[in-house]
């Protein structure tokens, strides 16, 4: 008889087994599982079913989120661009998932975190079919967040043109777990030594960055962003642009401010670039393509509008504070 290689473990085997992988994983504080109907904060049972459609097809949506001094920044904006997207794929959407998001936030114990939730179509079978699922599932992991330093929002970004192609149609305005493109941008930017790549569309025009927005202020003080139509329309782009129109010393830099097409030419003519994001807020950008942007760091609006932006946060004008 021949003796099979591998060994068939037990559950306790398992178990030990986690234990010893010594990971990032050992860093993540809180997860809120509704498959087994609470929150741990044992990184070894943070775990799903590995036939959840989620995992296997990424048939399944989600937000990150940033939570600064125990204030979840713009959470209800977020929740309901999630919504949407579920939406959009034909997920029903949790209706606690606002209290699911702050307990397991306070579950734990960060007050300087990123949020992470997850509905997904469910196990249930390894095909396609979205019908063989069990049913939905949601999923929050709260891990810690340090911000980049402010030595690198002084210097600005790098960045270059990406040759992966754009999302069409629905796939580039849902929030969905299918972020391959994204993940080939990321990799396009680590191997190449650079911070982000861009994205074109197939008319040429700007598009965006891995999981940033991407926008330019130009000679004639004009703050542009690329359309929505075929963009994730960003949280903190939306809150940057109404910041631009509230504040006094940002009023005073930006003279107009408009959702319109721009090319790679007008990228390399802008005042300033820059990148907005959750975990970035934003940072200015220093070089495209190997080609100085404006004085070659970043920005004067570009620094205001992250000072602005940490400034909001704290406010809690549109942030939901974390009760201990």
């Amino acid at each position: 008889m021949v003796q099979p290689k591998l060994k068939v473990l037990s559950q306790e085997e398992v178990i030990e087994n986690l234990k010893r992988h010594a990971f990032p994983a050992r860093k993540y504080a809180a997860m809120y599982s509704s498959w087994f109907g609470g929150i741990t904060t044992d990184p070894n049972l943070m775990v799903i079913p590995i036939d959840d459609h989620g995992f296997h097809r990424g048939d399944a949506v989600f937000e990150a989120m940033k939570c600064t001094g125990g204030q979840i920044y713009t959470l209800d904006r977020h929740l309901d661009r999630m919504k949407i997207s579920a939406s959009k794929i034909g997920l029903e959407f949790p209706a606690n998932m606002r209290e699911i998001a702050i307990e397991t936030t306070r579950a734990s114990g960060l007050s300087d975190c990123l949020l992470r939730c997850y509905v997904s179509r469910g196990p249930g079978s390894f095909t396609p079919n979205p019908y063989e699922s069990v049913g939905v599932q949601t999923y929050v992991v709260i891990t810690p967040f340090a911000p980049p330093s402010a030595a690198k929002y002084e210097a600005g970004a790098t960045a270059v043109s990406s040759k992966i192609g754009v999302k069409e149609g629905i796939f580039s305005t849902v929030k969905s777990c299918n972020y391959l493109p994204n993940v080939m941008m990321k990799k396009e930017a680590v191997d190449q030594g650079v911070d982000f790549t861009v994205s074109f569309d197939s008319s040429g025009f700007i598009a965006e960055g891995p999981t940033e927005n991407f926008a330019i202020l130009t000679r004639e003080g004009v703050f542009k962003a690329p359309l929505y139509d075929r963009i994730l329309k960003g949280i903190t782009l939306v809150r940057a642009m109404e910041l631009a129109v509230e504040l006094p010393n940002l009023k005073s830099l930006i003279k107009e401010i408009r959702n319109e097409s721009f090319t790679r030419d007008e990228v390399l003519q802008a005042q300033e670039v820059f990148f907005l994001g959750t975990t970035l807020g934003c940072m200015g950008v220093s070089s495209f393509d190997g080609i100085k942007i404006g004085s070659g760091k970043s920005g004067p609006v570009a620094r205001a509008l992250n000072e602005a932006i940490e400034k909001d946060i704290l406010s809690g004008a549109l942030s939901v504070h974390v009760a201990r």
